[in-house]
Order: C-alpha cells, then structure tokens, then sequence
C-alpha cells in the first residue's frame, strides 16, 4: 500500500473529517517524515524501520488516533485532559484536529517504546 491508498481513505471522507485527518497526516509526517505511510487493518498507519508508530481512523461520531500500541496513551493519561481513549485509541472530534504538541509527545513516547 502506498500514500495514495492514504489519500484514498482521506478522500472517502465527508467535511469535516476529511480536514481534521489531513491535517494529522501533515503533522504525522512532519514528526516521521521517512515513515512509510501505508493501510493497515484498513486504516492509515505510519510505519518507522518496519515498526507501526501511529495511525488514524475515522468513525461515524469521533475520529481516533491509534498508538499501535496498549501503554502509550496510559503513559501520557495526566496530559490527554479532556479526550476519551480506551487503551489503543484516542477519541477526538470529527471537526477538530488534535493538537501538534500533543501528537509529537504520542509520537516520541511511541518511537521511544519501538526502541526508535
């Protein structure tokens, strides 16, 4: 799977999740701009020396950052305020990205656990 199967995804989308994960993407890929961007289990994923380190899914009432990982969003719990996750996701709303900072530490805390 290539970006273009990302841009697929994206495109699908109605207004105004399509906004909301594109502008996760470019975020994504300014934190990881050698990652190989691919479809996995059906939804977009940002992967770093063969390693999956982010992705992201849209649903009918929230968007979700996916960690690919059980102990990332746990780890920075005091720091997601207000946003529901369940152990491997991160719930936002579809008309809001989330935040630069806060995908940069949800990153570096992912790269960190990969050993990247």
């Amino acid at each position: 799977m290539t970006s273009k199967s990302v841009d697929d995804y994206i495109a699908s989308l109605d207004q105004p999740k399509r906004d909301a994960l594109e502008t996760l993407r470019r975020t994504i890929l300014e934190i990881l701009p050698d990652a190989e961007e691919t479809i996995s289990y059906g939804m977009p994923a940002y992967k770093v020396d063969g390693k999956t380190i982010a992705g992201f899914a849209a649903f009918t009432n929230h968007l979700s950052y996916l960690p690919h990982s059980g102990s990332v969003l746990p780890a920075l719990a005091d720091e997601l305020g207000s946003y529901e996750y369940t152990k491997g996701s991160l719930h936002f709303p579809v008309d809001q990205p989330l935040p630069g900072d806060l995908v940069r530490r949800l990153v570096n805390t992912r790269l960190a656990e990969a050993g990247l």
